[in-house]
């Protein structure tokens, strides 16, 4: 197979199994799971995974101040994103809470600009406005309600989750160029679940989905969880990064609310109203402008062939 047209499969199957999570998250935590111990399942499976498979990689020694690192980013990127993900979801719909995370280029670029004091463009700019509108639409039209218990702690929430996962790109940037996706990963993992499993492993033997009988519905719902979206899509993304540039991978994050808003719409967590598309169109606009690296043509040599002119052009990502 074609190495590019593999990235892209890769990413784009990625981003569907992490939307199609989202609403089966939901389910899940409604009955059978609480949020904290989800979230320990997801970390400890994840560190199991990742570590078998680095047996079988490239060995790369990672010095104590990048431990250092990866941990902190590990509070934010998957302690506080992923419990903060499932807490979220007892509050508000799939459709307002994807759209949120989908927002996660936008804040890592904001944040970009006012703590590493990093230019915009004008396209950017554009699109930060595109995004913000979008997300005022979500909190102005969540405060009806809809078919959440509680939308607008749950849409908080979800921004909240966004912003961990920005601060944790922000935090990791330069680590990431320094190690494999793998290293980093199972670091990740190992370290966070460190972190959480002192504090929620205890509630593990008392959650509904180990007690007695449990309908094979959530049993598969919890494997999708474990296998699909916590291996199978961590392990899609390095593949499809590989292969592809960063800007064409962090566009195909749109794929998340898309996906996650037909299956909660199909299985009723959630019910289509006039603002959900329009608030998806500015949102996903957004992301594209922003997160597209512009091709910045700088005319280095110009030579005059006749009456036209021959430019050679440099693309800066």
């Amino acid at each position: 197979m074609n190495q590019k047209l593999g990235g892209h499969l890769a990413i784009i199957s990625a981003n569907v199994i992490f939307g199609a999570s989202i609403p089966i998250t939901k389910s899940l935590l409604d009955t059978w799971i609480t949020p904290e111990a989800y979230t320990v399942l997801r970390l400890v499976f994840g560190a199991v995974i990742f570590w078998s498979i680095g047996i079988f990689s490239k060995k790369e020694k990672v010095t104590n101040k990048d431990l250092l690192v990866i941990g902190i980013g590990g509070i934010f990127g998957f302690i506080a994103t992923q419990l903060l993900f499932a807490i979220a979801l007892q509050y508000t719909t799939p459709v307002y809470f994807s759209l949120l995370m989908s927002l996660t280029p936008v804040l890592v670029l904001f944040l970009s600009f006012i703590f590493l004091k990093e230019l915009l463009n004008r396209n950017k700019v554009i699109g930060v406005i595109l995004s913000i509108a979008g997300a005022a639409i979500i909190i102005l039209c969540g405060k009806s309600g809809g078919m959440a218990e509680n939308n607008m702690l749950g849409i908080i929430l979800a921004f909240l989750a966004a912003l961990s996962y920005a601060i944790y790109i922000i935090i990791t940037r330069n680590i990431s160029k320094k190690y494999s996706p793998i290293t980093l990963t199972k670091w990740t993992f190992l370290l966070s679940a460190a972190l959480l499993v002192p504090f929620g492993i205890t509630d593990l033997p008392s959650q509904k989905i180990f007690q007695g009988d449990v309908p094979v519905i959530p049993i598969m719902q919890l494997g999708y969880a474990l296998i699909f979206a916590t291996a199978i899509g961590f392990l899609l993304m390095p593949v499809g990064l590989k292969r592809l540039k960063a800007t064409t991978v962090s566009i195909y994050i749109n794929f998340l609310p898309i996906v996650a808003s037909i299956i909660a719409i199909i299985i009723g967590q959630d019910l289509f109203s006039w603002d959900k598309p329009i608030a998806a169109i500015l949102v996903i606009s957004g992301v594209i402008m922003v997160s597209r690296k512009p091709s910045e043509m700088k005319k280095s040599n110009v030579k005059k062939k006749g009456s036209a002119l021959s430019y050679k052009y440099e693309y800066q990502n």
